[in-house]
């Protein structure tokens, strides 16, 4: 049996809107196990993003229970959820939120600065090994401002290994990139995913859905949809497929 890497139980949030009670998540639950790739789809207003925040221990849900690798998330205080987050998610984001003047490895090592046990000299090889990883080992020196938005992306997708993390939760990762691009990222995800990796990818594209392993949607804060995918798609051959650019 894989081991279980988040179990949300009839999760629940709601947010006071002045006079209004709005249900952002009205009894959701599922369960990830180690090495599933996950889609999370829904339109704008299906509770995606509060889930989201749940998921990344952002934010607590109202009622129901989340457990992030065996660990209760919802009775915990804001520092101990920060650790958690920090040692257990690899974060993705659409605009990667890399600081702008400075170089990959020191963004990629920036999740180990929090991390006492791990000393400077380890923090930086760490770092140099999961750029390597995402295929930037001749990028280490390079600033934020100095490289595109799928090389910079690459970084983000580093930073997130760097932990080795119970999973890597990655927010549209792929929204801010072009097509090329875009299939570039997918097929570094599909590699994780091969090798072993739990990945959550939140996204409104439902093309993305067919190179995953499983695909949730969400509508009106509620699962609607739970479908394993049996044909998944190689991202690598529909990048081949594309017609090349003219810059190639």
């Amino acid at each position: 049996m894989s081991k279980t890497v988040i179990e949300l139980q009839n999760i629940r949030r709601d947010f006071q809107v002045g006079d209004e009670t709005v249900h952002a998540l009205r009894g959701v639950s599922f369960s990830i196990t180690e090495g599933e790739f996950v889609t999370i789809m829904g339109t704008s207003g299906s509770g995606k993003s509060t889930l989201l925040n749940t998921l990344g221990c952002l934010d607590t849900p109202t009622s129901g229970e989340y457990l992030l690798d065996g660990i209760s998330v919802r009775t915990m205080s804001k520092p101990q959820r920060a650790i958690l987050r920090n040692r257990k998610i690899g974060f993705v984001f659409q605009n990667y939120n890399l600081l702008a003047k400075t170089t990959a490895v020191e963004n990629v090592e920036l999740p180990l600065m929090y991390n006492a046990s791990v000393s400077a000299a380890e923090r930086k090889q760490r770092a140099i090994q999961a750029l390597q990883a995402v295929g930037l080992g001749n990028r280490l020196e390079h600033k934020s401002n100095q490289m595109s938005g799928g090389q910079m992306q690459r970084v983000a997708i580093a930073r997130a290994l760097v932990n080795n993390p119970a999973v890597i939760l990655a927010d549209e990762a792929t929204g801010n990139l072009d097509t090329r691009t875009s299939f570039e990222i997918l097929v570094l995800f599909q590699k994780l995913h091969a090798e072993g990796r739990t990945i959550i990818f939140v996204t409104h594209n439902p093309e993305i859905a067919q190179y995953s392993s499983r695909n949730i949607r969400l509508r009106d804060g509620h699962v609607t949809e739970d479908t394993v995918n049996p044909k998944i798609l190689s991202a690598a051959e529909a990048l081949a497929a594309l017609p090349k650019s003219d810059e190639d």
